[in-house]
Order: structure tokens, then sequence, then C-alpha cells
């Protein structure tokens, strides 16, 4: 290193440069992932996937079970939770399909109550049976067909993220043993490895577990408010939890949907307030304070990691938010 007459190193980049190129090349990687996140979207899932059940495959090998009984575990256990989502997200969406055109006479009554809370502010009679006319359950299953059909054109990505699980699973019991050689040249790059591994599965399985406490504790609520399907609701409040900040919002539309049909807007507001207390205490004070804890991510870095990943690779970003960060990290 040499010094310069003013007494600063030369030789080396200036450290406002050097972070202006770090920002341009994440803004060029992010730009290449969004360009192909239809592909990497699902090699990042099944990333988590395999890294999250690996422990199995572990444990099995330690206990003296032959290696291909490791794979088949993990492949199963992996493609039973696969077939959970699939078939969780397909029936909620189906069903309420199926629902929706036997509340017509409701539907039809609420607007014409829209309509005359409009005209009772002051909007002409012609303008408020124009806005509350857009509010028709046959557009909304127009659209809930059209969003079923894109989870159905969706199942060549499917078949990619089975087969990637496939080649990864066989491959993980090698590369742990890559890692235990390579630690002794590379140690902090594998010890960084290792901890994405663990963090990912902690987080796993802190989501997993408030997941099933907020998606019982909805299941009781919607009983009591006598809105249809309430299990099924559940099940969807459970997939829903994994995904930070907003997840529970996603899970809300169909049970409030439900509510406003079955007993006006006083229901719909109940659905709303107790959902919003539950996930509220679950996922806003208490699960982000945990997960904290857990892999080191604060609130704010979380949130932001969700709007980052959504919009690079999409819903799927969304629902992979924090393994990303933390593989980043």
């Amino acid at each position: 290193m040499r010094i310069s007459s003013t007494g600063a190193p030369t030789g080396f980049l200036a450290r406002p440069i050097v972070i202006l190129l770090g920002l341009a090349s994440i803004v060029v990687a992010a730009a290449g992932i969004r360009a192909f996140r239809d592909t990497l979207g699902p090699t990042f899932l099944a990333l988590v996937l395999v890294v999250t059940v690996h422990p199995l495959q572990v444990r099995l090998r330690r206990r003296g079970a032959p290696g291909w009984v490791g794979i088949i575990a993990v492949m199963a256990t992996i493609y039973t939770i696969l077939v959970g989502l699939v078939v969780a997200l397909v029936a909620s969406t189906a069903r309420l399909i199926t629902l929706l055109p036997d509340y017509g006479v409701q539907s039809d009554n609420l607007r014409n109550q829209a309509a005359q809370w409009l005209e009772g502010l002051g909007v002409q009679p012609e303008q408020a049976s124009a806005m509350v006319s857009r509010l028709d359950l046959s557009e909304l299953s127009g659209a809930l067909q059209h969003l079923l059909s894109g989870l159905a054109s969706a199942g060549s990505n499917l078949v990619f993220l089975v087969t990637l699980v496939f080649f990864l699973t066989i491959d993980g019991d090698s590369f742990s043993r890559r890692l235990d050689v390579a630690a002794g040249s590379r140690p902090l790059q594998v010890g960084a490895l290792r901890e994405f591994s663990l963090n990912t599965r902690r987080y796993v399985a802190v989501s997993s577990l408030f997941g099933l406490i907020v998606a019982a504790f909805d299941v009781f609520a919607l009983h009591l408010l006598e809105i249809p399907l309430p299990l099924l609701w559940g099940l969807l409040s459970f997939i829903t939890n994994y995904i930070p900040n907003i997840g529970f919002v996603v899970g809300l539309i169909p049970p409030a949907l439900l509510g406003l049909l079955e007993g006006g807007v006083a229901r719909m507001l109940w659905v709303v307030a107790v959902y919003s207390a539950i996930n509220m205490i679950a996922q806003s004070f208490i699960q982000p304070k945990v997960v904290g804890n857990v892999v080191g991510l604060s609130a704010t870095l979380t949130f932001l990691s969700l709007v980052f990943w959504a919009f690079v690779l999409g819903p799927l970003g969304a629902l992979l938010a924090v393994p990303m960060t933390l593989l980043a990290k």
C-alpha cells in the first residue's frame, strides 16, 4: 500500500465508489433474478424445503438406516408438504367459487342497500347504480376461476420443482460431507452456509408453530360466527402465516366475504375484527420478536425483505422472503 502526499492510501478504490459499485451490483443481480424468476423461484423453494427437512435424513443415517431410506423419507415429507399446499389453495378457491352462486339474493340486497346509502350521501341515482353494479358476484367468480386456471397452468413449474427436490435430496448427504471437508480451508464460508440452514429451519419451525396457534383460534372464531367451512379457512390461514406481516390479509378475504353475504356488514366487521385481533397479537407483536431473537432479523428488515423479494420473485417471493434474506445475509 502506498501513501499519498495527503496521507491517504492509494491503490484502492475510495469508499463511496465501492458503495456505489455494490449498489449497482445489487440492482443488476436483482434484475437478473427477476428476469428468470419463473425458474429461480421454484429453485429457491426447493432449496428451502430440502434444507428444512434434511435433518430427518441425517438422523436416519446416524441410526444406521441405509442412505436410500433417508432419501425416500425426505422426498416423501417434502412431496406431502407440496401436495398439502396445492390442495389447500385449489380447494379454497374452488370451494369459494361453488359457494358464491348460492348468495345471489343476498348480493342483490347488499347492492340495493349500497345504492340507497350512496343516494343518501347525495350521489345521483344513476351514478349510484353504476357504481354498485360493479359489485357483482359473477365478476368475482370469473376472477376466481381465472386464478384457479392460473394455478392449474402452474403444473409445469410444479413438475420442475418436484424434479429438483429429487436431485437436491440425493445430493444432500454428499453435500454435507463436502462441507465437512471444506471447513478446514474455508471455515467462514462453511459456517455461513450452516448458519443459513440452521436459521431457515428455526424460522420454519417458529412460523409453523404460530401458524397452528393462529389457525386454531381462527377456526374457533369462524365457527362461533357461523361462517361456512371454518376448517378450510383455518388451513388457508395456516399457509398464509408463512407470508410475513401481510399474510393474514390474504387468508382473511374469503371468510370476510362469506361473512358479508351470510350476515351483512355487521358480521363481516366481526370477522375482520376477530382476525385482526388474533393476527395483530400473534404476527405483529409476538412472532416478530421471536423470529428476531431466533434468526437475527428485525421486524423492519422482515417487512422490507417481503417487499423486495415479492418484487423480484413475484408471489413466491413473499413466501420465501425471510429464507431468501437469510441466504443473502
